[in-house]
């Protein structure tokens, strides 16, 4: 294992994206957020995407030099077209006008389309707490998930992102997917060649496996069973049919090289507590929750253990695996 400074790793992911062709602003806010994630603890959403996403550029799975566009807007809502590029400028861009229009109306929702994996739901959403707003983040992806009662891939895991700010400390930071688990644990577990726990996935043929790249090749269990397929379809409809992307079963797999551009959606919905409540109310009823909550001390506050991960790697630098850490340099080289 070694250790390297979130900016040197920043710095290092951003070339990698330049040599595939990426503009220096794609490159970069991509790298930013694959950083975020590593830098947090969960590299299936980190490094682990540098070579994927390399290749998606340098083979036109992914658009390299799109610049994302507003294609439709109102005062509460607007939609971005991230061009069929990588998702991170375009979402950048939708988060951006979300806050500036909630400021005005209160709330707003902005819509991304022609997009692609949009990795830690919680990073979009940094920006929005950071001003006092409370934050929602939805994506689809590739199908990976029956839905209920069936044995054909259509819903993606659909990750769900939110964040409450509080008016002094961390801001609570949920991300969570609506598989099982993560897709992306069983992407690095099938590249360790590790087996997966019983109850994860199913294979293709809808049988129980502990097999990673088998589960890969099959199906994603729900968390929560029929709870958790039917928040996947709000999660597909809310960011497909509300932006014109591709539904889940229309995108080909994150984990080939060769395949159609995914075009999938994302929705962010930011809230200003000022235009309900009040913010004082707000972040009154806030704490008196998180004192309820924390009286127990085997609670744990959501984002709070990844912040503390982000705080260590900040000062120490993020441990990465030999190996990972050459396969990058070598793409960056």
């Amino acid at each position: 294992m070694s250790l390297i400074s979130p900016s040197e790793l920043e710095a290092l992911v951003t070339r990698v994206f330049q040599n595939a062709g990426a503009s220096q602003a794609l490159a970069a806010s991509t790298a930013k957020a694959l950083v975020y994630a590593e830098s947090r603890g969960l590299p299936s959403h980190g490094l682990s995407r540098v070579a994927q996403y390399s290749t998606h550029l340098k083979n036109g799975r992914a658009a390299p030099t799109a610049t994302p566009v507003i294609k439709q807007q109102k005062a509460a809502a607007v939609l971005v077209d991230a061009g069929e590029s990588l998702a991170y400028l375009a979402c950048d861009m939708a988060v951006k006008e979300a806050i500036t229009r909630a400021k005005t109306s209160g709330s707003c929702i902005a819509a991304v389309t022609n997009s692609h994996h949009f990795g830690m739901a919680a990073f979009h959403l940094e920006a929005v707490a950071a001003v006092g707003m409370v934050g929602l983040a939805f994506s689809n992806s590739p199908a990976a998930m029956a839905a209920w009662g069936g044995k054909r891939p259509l819903f993606g895991t659909n990750p769900i992102g939110a964040a409450f700010p509080r008016r002094s400390g961390a801001p609570l930071m949920i991300d969570l997917s609506l598989s099982e688990v993560a897709r992306g644990k069983i992407m690095v577990a099938a590249k360790k060649g590790e087996a997966i726990p019983l109850g994860w996935a199913l294979d293709r043929d809808g049988k129980p496996t502990t097999d990673a790249k088998a589960a890969l090749d099959g199906m994603m269990m729900p968390a929560g069973g029929v709870k958790g397929a039917m928040l996947a379809l709000v999660v597909e409809l809310l960011c497909v049919a509300l932006s014109g992307a591709a539904f889940g079963f229309e995108a080909d797999s994150f984990f080939v090289d060769a395949g159609n551009r995914p075009r999938l959606g994302q929705a962010f919905w930011v809230i200003d507590p000022a235009a309900l409540a009040g913010s004082d109310t707000y972040f009154a009823r806030l704490e008196t929750l998180i004192a309820a909550m924390t009286e127990d001390e085997a609670v744990r506050l959501p984002g709070a253990r990844r912040a503390g991960i982000a705080a260590n790697a900040e000062t120490n630098g993020i441990e990465v695996a030999d190996a990972m850490l050459t396969e990058v340099r070598k793409l960056a080289a």
